[in-house]
């Protein structure tokens, strides 16, 4: 262990942080009322920097992903990511800050967890589907203390993997299948989490209490939560049955697109969704000739407006993308494998590989003869996360649940807030003192194409002006999604530290009105 001067107290104010090189490790250190903390310095989710997000009170916002962390505990206060900040011990000697340096050092840490107890409490928790709301809602029971069974249940045969770099960096062949793994066998081993992979739940029976999979065996449970996400969409047109058309959801499906990949030159898009552009930033970056084809005049119009999608669609035919908007694919061609598309207007595109990309569902075809599932397949909950029968909740895609800035109650089909749902629903499934509510949660998500980093905080399904802060050209901009002289939702392209602060501001409710962005210019990073 040693100890050593890091700074001068007035190096920093109140409310700043620092990225300091200690010997070979880098620290962040922070001022809050006076006193000194000191933490990792990156990210424990993919590596930002935090010195460039905000600190807010004791509070450290990622400028990435918004993953938010305690500065003066390191504790991980929301996600993405699953390991809160490694924590170094700091004091002040006259005018100097000194910390002690371990020796051995990180820039994260896991929490510490409870074992499985039976004797002390012989309840089993079952966790079904093993997505960002499942992982984050096991690991979250096991820190809360909970000593009973939990068993996270799994469709795929693989570990848990992370979802969000399946259309950029895996399909861009820069990370390996590997590397996508969110936590170890080893890890759920030593916490007592264990793992039924590759089975598929056909059936739910909330009055036994018990789940039937597809080999008609049955695992009773004492509380349940439903976490499956959602299902991607296909395209029931003559010749979908071909070989190379390919739908983008999970690992396996990637892998079946890389392998294709290999011996083809030309790739059709259906959709310009996220997905679909995210897939269409890829494979342009792999060299082979993409068409996207969609039945919007602009891509990503419904979610981020005109303006925005226009945006998009230049810098994706800078790149190399053809688009064929206003209209969709009618019928697909070929022997055996396909060999080109049909489109609505008549119009014929030769391709060796198909990708649809037009949404998902909520994946709850087991919910055969309950009472659970409404028309969409959703799952509608309260506040708490709690379905209308008694200890069964939902989270994450297929959750129906109340948003208090709308009024009503929605679904966001976003990485980060299903995280938010497994963590939140854990803890009410214990039963604490106080129930956590999702109502006023503050939903975030991002995107990457090319080299241009998309970060959107709140939520906006309809508005009534967008009102833009910078240059759509550059880019650089923070676009204000406006209704009812409320901000529902802005997107910003290299504005990461403004996001963030107003992602602090929505969270503490103290976000200014529709007018004033409009008529003032705001320094966020002040406000928070």
């Amino acid at each position: 262990m040693k100890e050593i001067a890091i700074a001068h107290i007035n190096d920093l104010e109140n409310g700043q942080m620092q990225q300091i090189a200690v010997n070979d490790t880098q620290i962040l250190l922070s001022k809050i009322n006076d006193k000194f903390y000191a933490t990792g310095a990156f990210c424990p989710h993919s590596g930002a920097p935090l010195e460039k997000g905000i600190l807010s009170e004791e509070r450290i916002v990622c400028p990435w992903h918004n993953a938010c962390f305690n500065a003066i505990a390191g504790q991980q206060e929301e996600p993405p990511g699953l390991d809160s900040l490694f924590v170094y011990v700091t004091r002040v000697e006259g005018e100097e800050v000194f910390v002690q340096l371990p020796d051995e050092t990180s820039h994260h840490r896991t929490l510490e967890m409870a074992q499985y107890v039976p004797n002390v409490d012989n309840r089993t928790f079952v966790i079904l589907g093993a997505g960002t709301a499942g992982i984050n809602a096991v690991e979250t029971l096991r820190q809360e203390g909970f000593q009973g069974k939990v068993i996270l249940i799994s469709a795929e045969e693989i570990l848990p993997y992370d979802r969000t770099q399946l259309s950029k960096k895996y399909l861009q062949g820069k990370t390996r299948e590997n590397a996508l793994s969110l936590r170890s066998q080893e890890f759920y081993a030593q916490h007592d989490i264990e793992l039924k992979l590759g089975k598929i739940v056909t059936k739910v029976n909330p009055l036994k209490k018990m789940l039937t999979f597809d080999d008609n065996s049955c695992l009773e449970y004492d509380s349940l939560l439903l976490a499956t996400g959602g299902k991607a969409k296909k395209l029931n047109v003559a010749g979908s049955n071909l070989a190379n058309i390919f739908t983008l959801r999970q690992l396996e499906d990637v892998n079946f697109i890389l392998e294709t990949a290999k011996d083809v030159k030309n790739v059709l898009i259906i959709g310009s969704s996220f997905i679909g552009m995210e897939a269409a930033a890829s494979l342009t970056q792999q060299g082979l000739n993409v068409t996207v084809v969609s039945p919007n005049d602009v891509p990503f119009k419904k979610i981020l407006g005109d303006k925005l999608g226009k945006m998009f669609q230049k810098l994706h035919e800078t790149n190399g993308v053809t688009f064929k908007l206003g209209t969709k694919a009618v019928e697909f061609n070929g022997e055996k494998k396909v060999e080109s598309a049909k489109l609505e207007n008549g119009e014929t595109i030769p391709t060796d590989l198909v990708i649809v990309g037009i949404g998902v569902v909520p994946n709850t075809d087991y919910l055969t003869d309950s009472d659970l599932k409404a028309e969409d397949n959703s799952i509608a909950v309260n506040q708490y996360l709690q379905t209308n029968i008694e200890d069964i909740y939902a989270a994450g895609d297929i959750a129906l649940f109340p948003y208090l800035p709308m009024e009503k109650s929605t679904r966001i089909e976003h990485w980060r807030l299903a995280a938010q749902h497994g963590r939140i629903a854990a803890k009410n499934m214990l039963g604490h003192n106080q129930l956590q509510d999702v109502s006023e949660i503050v939903p975030f998500f991002w995107s990457g194409q090319y080299n241009l980093k998309l970060r959107y905080v709140g939520h906006a399904e309809q508005w009534d002006e967008i009102a833009i802060d910078g240059d759509l050209d550059q880019p650089e901009f923070l676009a204000f999604y406006l209704q009812n002289n409320k901000i529902m939702a802005v997107a910003g392209v290299n504005r990461d530290q403004d996001i963030a602060a107003i992602s602090e501001s929505m969270r503490q409710q103290k976000m200014t009105d529709a007018t004033t962005v409009k008529t003032q210019k705001i320094n966020w990073i002040q406000r928070v």
